[in-house]
């Protein structure tokens, strides 16, 4: 019997930001170790582009978020992820009602209006995030 393929979402409200950036490091990590890990990314209420800033700190880290669109997140979408990770928003009303999985909350600051010195240490502390949690679903 094959083991379910595991599922993360990272949700925030725009989809500009926080989301965007742990999508990208989670993407990358998973296909950079041939992890099966599926992601889900969106917001609850999306923006009409991700956030300059964001963009520009990405980048400098060697990922291009520039032709990403903020999308909104199906509960349908949620159903057969494991963990649902928000970013300063909380996943009551995303998840829908037979949803078994883990949610968590990041707590992390809004990178819309802040400084590019805020942004890199938000993006950082997302991506050490991120590699704890995909660490956390691949142990067998």
């Amino acid at each position: 019997m094959s083991k379910k393929r595991e599922c993360a979402a990272f949700i925030c409200v725009q989809n500009a930001g926080r989301s965007q950036m742990a999508t990208a490091f989670a993407r990358k990590k998973i296909e950079e170790n041939y992890l099966s890990v599926r992601v889900v990314s969106g917001g609850t209420d999306p923006a009409d582009s991700v956030h300059d800033v964001v963009v520009k700190a990405m980048e400098e880290k060697g990922y291009d978020l520039s032709g990403n669109r903020p999308r909104k997140v199906k509960p349908e979408e949620l159903v057969d992820c494991n963990y649902v990770i928000t970013m300063g928003c909380s996943a009551r009303g995303v998840c829908p009602a037979t949803w078994e999985g883990t949610d968590r909350e990041w707590d992390l600051d809004d990178p819309a209006e802040a400084s590019i010195e805020k942004v890199r240490k938000i993006r950082d502390e997302i991506e050490s995030r991120v590699d704890s949690l995909l660490e956390e679903i691949t142990k067998v």
